[in-house]
């Protein structure tokens, strides 16, 4: 069965297919010209909204994300508008860091939301995860991108930046809300 990746961005196309790999499923990315407006106001209503729109235009199963940066000293900024923080990572990044100033609660936590729909749109299956970490006052490591290389997790001592794929894969909000799902869309193949 095809499932269609409400996304433009191969990297993440990449990141589901590793996550999905052991399933029957067939994952193609979104048409370029299918753009969906995230209007909602939490993770969980814009992965719903980007899931079931896409399915509806593509008469296909979708599956979406919506996932951000909740700062708690921030009121759980940028959330939602994590990605449009900024013009880039860099720009972000130092927003982020510029409002969070000499504030000392650093906790923070990465949190997605995944959606599936079926092809009338209706949504079948969600997950959440939720990865809990702090928020150090400069970067640290290559790897990642977005907020990866301020978001630090203590019981490793290393950020999400600094982190082999596999051991993020196994702690990441993305990871957490997958491991969530894989059991109940393994139950919908044909």
């Amino acid at each position: 069965m095809k499932l269609v990746v409400a996304t433009s961005n191969p990297g993440k196309l990449r990141e589901l297919e590793k996550y999905l790999a052991d399933l029957d499923w067939e994952l193609v990315l979104k048409p370029q010209e299918l753009e969906i407006e995230e209007t909602g106001d939490t993770f969980v209503k814009n992965a719903r909204l980007k899931a079931s729109q896409v399915a509806i235009a593509t008469n296909n199963w979708a599956i979406a994300d919506d996932s951000g940066l909740q700062v708690d000293a921030l009121n759980g900024a940028p959330g939602v508008y994590s990605a449009r923080y900024g013009a880039t990572d860099p720009q972000r990044i130092g927003r982020l860091l510029k409002e969070l100033g000499d504030q000392t609660n650093r906790g923070a936590q990465f949190t997605c939301a995944i959606a599936i729909a079926r092809p009338d749109g209706t949504i079948v299956l969600e997950s959440e995860g939720i990865c809990r970490g702090e928020i150090l006052d400069q970067i640290r490591g290559n790897g990642g991108f977005g907020y990866d290389p301020i978001f630090y997790v203590p019981p490793l001592q290393l950020t999400f930046a600094e982190m082999t794929t596999e051991v993020k894969r196994s702690i990441s909000h993305r990871g957490k809300a997958l491991a969530g799902l894989l059991p109940q869309l393994e139950k919908l193949k044909p």
